[in-house]
């Protein structure tokens, strides 16, 4: 069994207006974290972190999550070099959701060559098609040799 490295849970008022950090993991020992530009203030991507990459990424400073597919712990930029320099960690009222505001090292942060991974919108609800709102800002098999 694991030792707990954050606060244990305790009563509600203590959760929601607390000045402890007390995160609540899913069944799976997952929390999502939101991770947003520090500067422009444009959501990057969406992952998940166990109770170690909310430590590490407390610590270091680089965003670490949690593969859920490869099931182990990744630095953000460990492969592609786009490493995520962590400017301020929040957490919502119930402290069930991470959002880190990160300084992005490079020209983007997502797998597939954006600058976000939400680089799609829904143009039209009733066909589902959907609009690319971006451009690719570098080659995803170039940055990822694969």
């Amino acid at each position: 069994m694991n030792k707990r490295i954050f606060p244990e849970r305790t009563e509600k008022t203590e959760i929601e207006e607390g000045d402890l950090l007390r995160p609540k993991f899913d069944e799976n020992g997952l929390i999502p974290s939101i991770t947003v530009d520090a500067t422009s203030g444009d959501i990057l991507m969406v992952a998940f972190m166990n109770e170690e990459a909310l430590r590490l990424t407390l610590e270091t400073r680089k965003a670490t999550y949690y593969s859920r597919s490869r099931k182990k712990l990744w630095i953000k930029g460990e492969e592609s070099g786009l490493v995520q320099k962590v400017k301020e960690v929040y957490v919502d009222c119930d402290q069930d959701v991470v959002m880190i505001k990160v300084e992005v090292t490079g020209e983007g942060c997502c797998h597939q060559g954006f600058r976000s991974c939400f680089y799609r919108k829904v143009s039209d609800p009733k066909t589902f098609r959907l609009e690319f709102t971006q451009d690719r800002v570098f080659d995803p098999k170039a940055v990822y040799k694969k």
